[in-house]
């Protein structure tokens, strides 16, 4: 062997019980799993000691956007030290790929909060296939920090094929989108994802999502929605995904399933009965959660769909105006705005994360509606001056979530763990830093809401299955060596709302294909991580 990993606490992703054993690994694969008692030890050139460690499978991201931070960090400890060895980007309908100059522009400006405008990115890709090439070329052609698959962004598929208009697609652009879907398929990507409370995606009828599905259903790819409303009209939102795929025979993955804003307190148990009842009947269905309240966009996901109408520079365009920034302000605060779920804005729960401009930075850290009182004047002043001055840029937290349904949601059996970690910014969501030992710390060894086998297996196995790969999310022999050990007594993350960015405790060992990316606690400077297409 060329490693062997002796005496470790297996936790193989099944959700069986743990067992003592003894992991070989050769050529970036599991080679032997010996238990305690149960024949020969392997040896082999390095064997590290694990006693009271547990060692489970890699854990998998169902949720990320790392988009351009695997291409801007080598390091990308952000996810590396919380033993991820997976992520799936492209999520919530906007990414890089498939684009055209004039969309590339327009996709960067749109989503400057998540990933900062690129400018320090060489965009040389504009397919798919390209964009996952690059990703295997990664830093000098050694690679990236962890493995990542790709969703289609159905909202950038539709820029493409019809701009930004809020208008039903002509039977033209809808060819063209089923085309530009079944290419990125074709070329690797896992599956198709939406933004539907975000621009232009939003503007997608039922009947159009359902023949894009359609086409995901013949490659046996997967369709993952930020469906409409997370609000207001929350379960409703979620009864519209279930029937829109179950009719394309589509299977069918809930990004950051949340029962968010004070009009789902206690509604958890609800959406869970739509669940249980489409999953009887045959629905293929798996979701994804991040273990902490509050939620991250950009403050520019808040206006109404029809102030975005145009793209991003027709929107700074609506802000300008008095007029219409006043029509914005009042669908906003008064009547509440698709943008914000449905639901009347509260700028007290609007807390700025982070700016692209420097100057702005003042605002970081605090809500919206504290700036304003220190500058003595109404919340929608203060927000539509950011918005305007850092150009559709700043990042911010919403504090409305609640922990009742968080608990709920994460003990269903078809869930899955996602960050929804947004790297970009001075003071992002501790989610991107802390979802994976977050899980293990307080929602196992603290609260005992999950126990340890049936956490792994959310944040490993389910999502592999989901996926669709043969050959990870289980310790098994003859599956890829992507692997975490971990101090089950001591495993926490480090990351906070007040210091973001601290990397978590008692994880001290992370493989990828057999190599060590973290070691001792440290992050080497192996790039094990590849593109992972479709299989």
């Amino acid at each position: 062997m060329d490693l062997v990993i002796r005496d470790a606490q297996v936790v193989d992703g099944t959700g069986r019980a743990r067992f003592r054993a003894d992991v070989g690994v050769a050529g970036g694969r599991i080679a032997a799993v010996v238990p305690e008692g149960g024949g020969p030890r392997p040896t082999g050139g390095r064997v590290v000691d694990a006693d009271g460690l547990v060692l489970s499978p890699g854990f998998i991201d169902m949720h990320a956007h790392s988009d351009l931070a695997l291409l801007r960090d080598p390091d990308h400890s952000a996810k590396a030290a919380q033993g991820v060895t997976l992520e799936v980007i492209g999520q919530d309908g906007l990414s890089y790929a498939p684009v055209d100059d004039r969309t590339l522009a327009q996709i960067r400006t749109a989503i400057t909060g998540w990933n900062g405008d690129g400018s320090d990115i060489d965009f040389t890709w504009r397919t798919v296939g390209e964009f996952l090439d690059r990703l295997d070329h990664g830093f000098d052609g050694r690679g990236i920090a962890v493995n990542a698959a790709y969703l289609i962004p159905q909202g950038t598929v539709r820029m493409l094929a019809l701009g930004w208009e809020d208008r039903d697609a002509t039977p033209a652009e809808l060819a063209r989108m089923k085309e530009l879907v079944a290419e990125g398929l074709e070329q690797g990507a896992v599956g198709l994802s939406s933004g539907l409370t975000y621009t232009p995606g939003m503007y997608a009828s039922d009947a159009e999502l359902t023949e894009l599905c359609r086409v995901v259903a013949a490659y046996d790819g997967y369709y993952c929605p930020h469906h409409r409303s997370y609000g207001a009209g929350a379960l409703r939102a979620y009864e519209e995904m279930v029937a829109l795929t179950r009719e394309a025979g589509c299977a069918l993955h809930l990004a950051h399933a949340t029962m968010n804003f004070g009009v789902n307190k206690g509604r958890a148990p609800e959406l869970l009965a739509l669940l249980d009842a489409a999953l009887a009947e045959g629905a293929d269905i798996t979701l994804d959660t991040y273990p902490y309240l509050p939620g991250c966009t950009t403050l520019a996901a808040m206006l109404p769909s029809w102030a975005a109408e145009g793209g991003p520079e027709a929107a700074l365009a609506r802000l300008r105006d008095d007029a219409e920034a006043e029509r914005i302000r009042h669908v906003m605060e008064e009547e509440g705005a698709d943008g914000c779920h449905g639901v009347p804005i509260n700028w007290d729960t609007i807390e700025i994360s982070g700016v692209n401009d420097p100057a702005l930075s003042g605002y970081v850290g605090k809500t919206v509606a504290a700036s304003a009182r220190e500058r003595g004047e109404a919340p929608w002043a203060t927000a539509r001056r950011l918005l305007l001055d850092d150009h559709l840029g700043p990042t911010i937290l919403q504090h409305v979530g609640h922990e009742e349904n968080v608990q709920a949601i994460m003990k269903h059996p078809v869930h899955t763990g996602g960050s929804d970690g947004i790297l970009h910014g001075a003071k992002p969501h501790p989610r991107a830093y802390g979802t994976f030992p977050h899980y293990l710390g307080r929602y196992v060894r603290e609260l005992g809401v999950l126990s340890l086998e049936e956490c792994v297996a959310h944040l490993t196995a389910r999502p592999a299955a989901r996926l669709r790969l043969p050959d990870r999310g289980r310790i098994r022999e003859g599956y890829r060596a992507d692997l975490v050990l971990f101090d089950p007594e001591t495993v926490a993350a480090g990351s906070t709302f007040d210091a973001p960015r601290t990397l978590p405790t008692g994880i001290p060992h992370v493989l990828i294909d057999g190599r060590f990316v973290i070691e001792d606690g440290r992050r080497t400077d192996v790039l094990a991580g590849r593109a992972i297409r479709r299989a």
